[in-house]
């Protein structure tokens, strides 16, 4: 018994230990956003002798963050919806249908996890000037749509392939067709499953600079790592500001993770019971 008291304490301490230099980083950052850069520099690591939010008035008043915030908005939520509608179809047919090239089929969608993107860059720059997408949102939403879908295939097909079958002939004879079926019996219990895709894709497509670096010229289309960008001067950088974007940037992330955590709990008790 007190072997297993101590154990229980130990995980207990090591978890809260993780848990506190995980979460650090993020106190740091607010609390720099409330700090003048003179301070960031002179005390880094203590509380803001007074707490200032000019950092945040600055931002949100001569900056045009609104803009760079809607614009990562729809870049990264656009993207995220048609990888688990593009990704949620093509798994359950290929976990679901018993065809010879199936195989194929799945190994051809995992060659985009073996190919870093970012080799194409050139072709995929001319390709997007030849549609007339450079300098849109839609040329990222295409190239994070194309970046997500390999590894949401391989983890929702995976997922499928865990669901008894039965369930799916139990609606068919209540007579559900396919799509009945895959909307109100396999996609309520797929639930743990579309948050994993749901959160990895929209961080990746949130805190990308690459792609819009490159395909994004004007500042009216530009997102939130773009347009931060600006604060970084030749001589001088304003990292207070920097510090408060960066705080306000974050937002949406802690959010949809706090969602998303709730439809993963909802889906493992929904599958438990049924």
């Amino acid at each position: 018994m007190r072997t297993s008291v101590a154990a229980r304490v130990t995980q207990h301490t090591i978890a809260y230990l993780f848990a506190v230099v995980s979460l650090y980083p993020v106190f740091l950052m607010v609390i720099s956003s409330l700090k003048s850069t003179i301070e960031i520099f002179t005390h880094p690591l203590s509380l803001p002798s007074k707490v200032s939010f000019s950092a945040y008035k600055k931002l949100l008043g001569e900056m045009p963050f609104g803009t760079y915030f809607l614009n990562s908005v729809l870049t990264s939520t656009v993207s995220m919806i048609l990888i688990l509608v593009c990704c949620t179809l093509a798994s359950y047919y290929i976990a679901r249908t018993r065809y010879k090239w199936n195989g194929a089929l799945l190994f051809l969608f995992l060659i985009g996890l073996m190919i870093p993107i970012k080799l194409g860059i050139v072709p995929l720059f001319l390709l997007m000037k030849d549609l007339g997408l450079s300098n849109t949102p839609w040329s990222l939403i295409m190239i994070y749509t194309a970046i997500g879908i390999p590894l949401g295939i391989m983890i929702l097909s995976a997922f499928f392939r865990t669901l008894p079958k039965e369930l799916e002939e139990a609606g068919r004879i209540d007579g559900c067709s396919d799509v009945q079926i895959l909307r109100m019996i396999i996609i309520p219990l797929m639930r743990p499953a579309l948050g994993t895709v749901m959160i990895i894709n929209f961080v990746t497509a949130w805190n990308d600079f690459f792609f819009p670096l490159i395909f994004i010229q004007d500042t009216v289309m530009k997102t939130i790592p773009i347009g931060l960008m600006s604060l970084f001067g030749e001589y001088a950088s304003d990292w207070s500001t920097l510090f408060a974007g960066l705080t306000l940037a974050s937002l949406p992330m802690i959010l949809l993770f706090i969602f998303a955590s709730k439809q993963f709990m909802d889906g493992m008790t929904a599958g438990a019971v049924k």
